[in-house]
């Protein structure tokens, strides 16, 4: 018979393990949690930011020149129907951003509030990208531990995906100081 010693200890170590191990699978299922939070938040912002360059290009007196409205209006077409977050959208996304520093840099600039409607979407896009890949890595780096890996703690989901898009903010638009009479 074991010493009651042994026996105390075999205890404390099984209460330890199982207390680390219910911490790391709640961890783990509030990382994935925050990743499609992320996520959610995240195509919202895609989506507004394709739907302002869209209402953009399809206003008359936006001051987009008129041989590029069609091409503005494909591009957010295109992002707006475009599914999950994956390399097609990545690149339909990366033409959106593109779409949106070329109209901040036009040589006639933009009406002041359609370039602000641009600006702030796109500013949103960039912080909601940024939230999301911080919860992606965040879940990846917790994954990637070695008990966690040896119990399969994540189950069958699969490993969050980086979504990594050129979200440059345009340049703003200069503004001249209101004169003094």
């Amino acid at each position: 018979m074991l010493p009651v010693g042994w026996l105390i200890a075999a205890v404390v170590v099984a209460v330890l393990l199982t207390m680390w191990i219910t911490f790391t699978l709640t961890r783990l299922d509030r990382l994935h949690a925050r990743v499609d939070a992320a996520q959610a938040a995240m195509d919202a912002q895609l989506v507004r930011r394709a739907a302002a360059l869209l209402h953009v290009a399809e206003s008359a007196n936006s001051g987009v020149p008129a041989g590029r409205r069609d091409e503005y209006d494909g591009i957010a077409q295109r992002a707006l129907a475009a599914g999950d977050a994956g390399h097609e959208r990545q690149g339909v996304e990366n033409a959106v951003g593109r779409a949106v520093t070329e109209l901040a840099e036009l040589p006639e600039p933009l009406r002041p509030d359609a370039a602000d409607e641009l600006r702030e979407a796109a500013a949103r896009v960039l912080i909601a990208r940024r939230f999301y890949n911080d919860a992606v890595r965040d879940t990846r780096a917790l994954r990637a531990r070695r008990l966690p890996r040896l119990f399969r703690m994540a189950g069958r989901r699969e490993l969050p995906e980086f979504f990594d898009i050129d979200d440059t903010l345009p340049v703003p638009t200069r503004v001249d100081p209101p004169t003094r009479h």
